[in-house]
């Protein structure tokens, strides 16, 4: 730029407010001490603006240039004005001028993973009211910290064959805010009337399920009782609920989505890797292997997946030896992030970096390297939606974010630790407040755990702060998630302008983990756990 600026004719140069000439040497006597030097220039800051002197030939020129524009190295024309006051008075305009240029900048390319770069189009946009619409420009707010909105791409599309929810085209659930589980906590997720209730155990959902028979289950000392059909009924009820593998194919694709983070890649790489991790979640076969106890049901191995594309891959159903298992097979054949349209929610997962508490909109931006982000997967498969979220460290992250991370986690497992019937919701709360505060953070009230399964939202709502008013009792059957949001500040959060991304009211960071879970006779399954091939990412587990 020195080159360009030492010879510059003074009379093309006026004021971008007024058209007054820009040439100004009556402000001298506003001139501060502090000075600092650019190339043969210097420059002295005024607050708003920047006073340049330099040598135009044997001319002597001070003129008043934007002090952001000179950062950006923006051209004089169109920087330059005549007093403060004109810079005061066009400045709503003109610092679009400085947001085009930190977009060319740093948004000209954007770095898809591994992949070659390519340039944001036209269709990158930023979103506004909750995903109803786009706009090129730079949206208006009260930031809270130090993170902004990118530009997003547009909406990704699922094949026709998968099964969509009501949202996936219209943008509104239709069922959903309807239904009686708004307000009544569902119990059996899969029967809805005493013929489907009486109904033979091998007319199990899936393809080639292969079912416990009425002869295997009086081997297993079940048939020949008083409650022979109640108990035959009750497996029923245990194995759809437990062998739909929505949630195990929600942990892959977070898995998928965790194996490709770090400083350099896209919130919307993430996304991307969700979507066709998931809409590609076919081409395997679902193990799921139940154990038949002398008093209830108890899982004792849930799922193993073989891959049909993997020629080691014989098809046989492993042996064994004892009639007390439980078999059943499914060939799973692509699943539907369930955020796409939900609500106009333009993307496939969502995506919380640093201050963003929940429902951060995967975009243009790059983690960079310190930041802690979330990744919020949801997966909707054979109509059964599977929940999960993990935060995750992007490069070397400070110590603060660590503990942070780590004690959001600690909250969650407490949490699940206490699941059981007859336990009441409300003491989720009280125990996820308990290890926060000890910790020092605060625990979001804003949003909750929620019940699902068929539905993606519905009852019991799962409050995780303390002495909250959460009604009801856990009992076996009743699938929900517990997804604590704990913060390094204050509690309270604020609404982006995309109407969807929450953040830390102080811009203080955030954390989250979510799993779905199964209330069982005796306890609680965690129907999204890690698998043994999940990422070893969390260094605590390492210890442990």
């Amino acid at each position: 730029m020195a080159s360009e600026s030492d010879v510059v004719d003074t009379n093309t140069l006026s004021c971008a407010n007024c058209g007054k000439p820009a040439n100004l040497q009556f402000i001298f006597s506003s001139l501060t001490s502090k000075a600092v030097s650019f190339g043969n220039m210097k420059f002295w800051d005024l607050g708003l603006l920047e006073l340049c002197e330099f040598f135009n030939g044997n001319q002597f020129v001070r003129l008043l240039w934007c002090p952001k524009c000179v950062e950006l190295k923006l051209p004089r024309e169109g920087s330059s004005f005549c007093t403060q006051e004109c810079f005061k008075f066009s400045w709503s305009s003109h610092k679009s001028l400085h947001l085009k240029a930190k977009l060319s900048s740093s948004l000209g390319t954007v770095a898809l993973g591994h992949q070659n770069s390519v340039s944001l189009g036209e269709d990158w946009l930023y979103c506004l009211k909750g995903g109803r619409a786009r706009t090129p420009k730079f949206p208006h707010f009260d930031w809270t910290g130090t993170l902004r909105p990118y530009p997003i791409s547009s909406k990704r599309i699922v094949p026709a064959h998968i099964d969509k929810p009501d949202w996936a085209d219209g943008g509104t659930p239709i069922v959903e805010p309807n239904s009686d589980f708004q307000r009544v906590v569902e119990v059996d997720q899969i029967s809805r009337s005493n013929s489907e209730n009486e109904r033979n155990l091998s007319d199990l959902s899936g393809i080639g399920s292969q079912t416990a028979t009425e002869e295997e289950m009086g081997a297993c000392g079940l048939a020949g009782k008083k409650s022979e059909k109640r108990d035959a009924h009750m497996l029923h009820r245990w194995v759809e609920a437990v062998s739909n593998p929505s949630s195990v194919i929600a942990r892959e694709v977070l898995d998928a989505a965790a194996r490709i983070i770090e400083p350099g890649v896209t919130t919307d790489e993430i996304d991307r890797v969700v979507h066709e991790a998931t809409i590609a979640a076919g081409a395997k076969m679902i193990l799921i292997v139940i154990c038949i106890a002398d008093h209830g049901f108890h899982i004792k191995l849930r799922f193993k997946s073989h891959d049909l594309r993997d020629p080691n891959y014989t098809g046989k159903v492993p042996p064994f030896s004892s009639c007390r298992w439980h078999l059943t097979i499914k060939l799973v054949t692509g699943g539907y992030p369930s955020p796409l349209n939900y609500h106009f929610f333009p993307k496939s997962c969502c995506t919380s970096v640093n201050e963003v508490i929940c429902h951060g909109i995967p975009d243009a931006r790059k983690l960079e390297d310190g930041d802690i982000v979330n990744v919020d997967v949801t997966v909707y498969y054979k109509g059964v939606h599977g929940d999960l979220n993990e935060t995750y460290f992007v490069g070397n992250v400070d110590e603060e974010s660590r503990q942070l991370v780590k004690c959001t986690y600690e909250c969650l497992e407490k949490a699940i630790s206490i699941v059981k019937p007859g336990v009441r919701f409300r003491e989720i709360g009280d125990i996820i407040n308990r290890h926060a505060s000890m910790s020092g953070f605060s625990v979001v009230k804003s949003y909750c755990g929620h019940g699902i399964g068929e539905l993606f939202h519905c009852a019991p709502n799962i409050p995780h702060y303390g002495r909250n008013k959460a009604v009801g009792v856990m009992k076996a059957g009743q699938t929900f998630t517990i997804e604590p949001m704990i913060n390094a500040g204050v509690w309270r959060d604020r609404m982006w302008p995309d109407g969807w991304t929450a953040v830390t009211a102080d811009g203080k960071r955030s954390a989250q983990f979510e799993h779905t879970l199964l209330v069982t006779e005796t306890g609680v399954e965690v129907l999204s756990g890690r698998l043994p091939t999940s990422p070893n990412v969390f260094p605590w587990l390492n210890s442990s």
